[in-house]
């Protein structure tokens, strides 16, 4: 069983410097029409406490793997996006 190869963005910051993080999971919420991408930082050690880092996203073109990202603004927004990582986290642990 080969390692399964993780999806990976760079994100640019408030300074232009470009920062590679590993995707966890993205998910679309029907209710809102709106997508959600949720991404640890690329280089880190194993030991270290990841901090997850959460956007709502729209692809720029269908045909291009380009994204918008935006920050997560609403507490209702964040609830939702701590749900879903809460949930993932749970099925992870129980495979």
């Amino acid at each position: 069983m080969g390692l399964e190869e993780k999806e990976r963005i760079i994100i640019p910051d408030e300074n232009g410097e470009e920062h590679l993080f590993e995707v966890l999971f993205t998910f679309d919420v029907d209710k809102t029409g709106h997508s959600y991408i949720a991404v640890v930082p690329g280089e880190q050690s194993e030991d270290e406490e990841v901090e997850v880092y959460a956007f709502r996203y729209e692809e720029k073109n269908k045909d291009d793997d380009d994204l918008s990202l935006f920050p997560i603004e609403s507490d209702e927004e964040w609830e939702m996006v701590e749900e879903m990582l809460h949930t993932l986290a749970e099925e992870d642990s129980e495979s």
